[in-house]
């Protein structure tokens, strides 16, 4: 009778555990949610939205580079602040080759937006979370969607530029290539189309696509998928040993607007990558083009969705991460 009570009950406690464990894997990704500073540092986010506000009245860079800064973090190590890393080696992350064209004011949102929390909130929100929300912001402020972003990440351990390689899609990507970087992390074709979307912002140093409209192949030197007129654009404003550091609006039509116009330069030839024309031009892809080219409604809700979903790559929690003080430098 006695033996049989303790079995009921130690079997009792392994039910027990095991539902814990699946609420706790439930909730995932890291245990984040909207409401994780709500104790602890409660003016957060509208801490944060100051800083960035300013910073965009100083520079409209800002906003490109905040959000450009976010995926590169979330690509290699995951959303671990691992990029804001600098090293006295020059090895860190951002020293990648693939990371040196992230331009300056991304990192400097975050720094300032850093200190300001520190100061109402010592030692209490990661430099991760900072850039989460930092990059939603930019969005919202360029007059992209609004939507809650998910908190409680912890900075990551971990910053080398040897890790980098292979993890950013690249401007030559065809859309299988696309689909499998971006499906390492979870992302769906959907979510790949709407995050391309952010090229409706910002900037391209000409040497990133200088092949589209010199060098395409033997037999058409210029990407015969480019509008002419396009292309000839591009020609003028990156002449042939053109000065590496002239870069170029990737959305010739609204660059200083987060909008859906960027659709709808790819299905007039005028995407400035392969990998953003090869979006209207495959089939496969085609049909969500046109519809965010369309409706800027779809376009919004599923560039949300995507920043949401990208937001829980790779997240640090417990001993696997740290709250860093300085967003450039590991806590000693």
């Amino acid at each position: 009778m006695e033996g049989s009570r303790r079995s009921r009950s130690s079997s009792s406690t392994g039910v027990l555990l095991l539902l814990l464990l699946m609420v706790v894997m439930q909730r995932g990704e890291g245990q984040l949610a909207e409401d994780f500073y709500s104790k602890t540092c409660p003016n957060l986010e509208s801490i944060v939205n100051q800083v960035v506000s300013t910073k965009i009245s100083q520079t409209f860079t800002t906003i490109p580079a905040t959000l450009r800064l976010f995926f590169h973090d979330c690509f290699v190590e995951g959303c671990d602040g691992s990029v804001l890393i600098t090293s006295p080696n020059g090895d860190a992350e951002k020293d990648a080759e693939d990371n040196l064209s992230l331009a300056g004011d991304g990192f400097d949102t975050v720094f300032k937006a850093k200190q300001a929390v520190e100061a109402s909130c010592p030692a209490t929100v990661s430099c991760a979370d900072i850039l989460t929300i930092a990059a939603r912001d930019v969005v919202v402020l360029s007059g992209g969607p609004s939507f809650n972003v998910e908190l409680g990440r912890r900075d990551g351990l971990i910053s080398k530029a040897s890790r980098v390689h292979g993890n950013l899609p690249e401007p030559t990507f065809n859309l299988d290539e696309l689909n499998s970087n971006f499906g390492k992390n979870g992302l769906s074709q959907i979510d790949m189309i709407a995050l391309s979307g952010a090229h409706t912002l910002g900037f391209s140093h000409c040497n990133r696509f200088a092949n589209r409209i010199y060098s395409f192949s033997s037999s058409s030197p210029v990407d015969p998928s480019l509008d002419p007129e396009y292309a000839k654009q591009l020609m003028e404003a990156c002449p042939r040993n053109v000065d590496p550091r002239i870069a170029i609006d990737m959305d010739p039509v609204t660059p200083r607007a987060f909008d859906n116009v960027y659709y709808q330069n790819l299905v007039e030839g005028k995407g400035l990558f392969t990998s953003d024309e090869v979006l209207f031009s495959d089939p496969a892809s085609q049909p969500t083009v046109n519809d965010f080219a369309k409706n800027a409604g779809d376009f919004n809700g599923a560039f949300a969705t995507a920043m949401r979903k990208l937001g829980r790559v790779g997240v640090k929690t417990g001993n696997e991460g740290e709250i860093r003080i300085d967003c450039s430098a590991f806590n000693s």
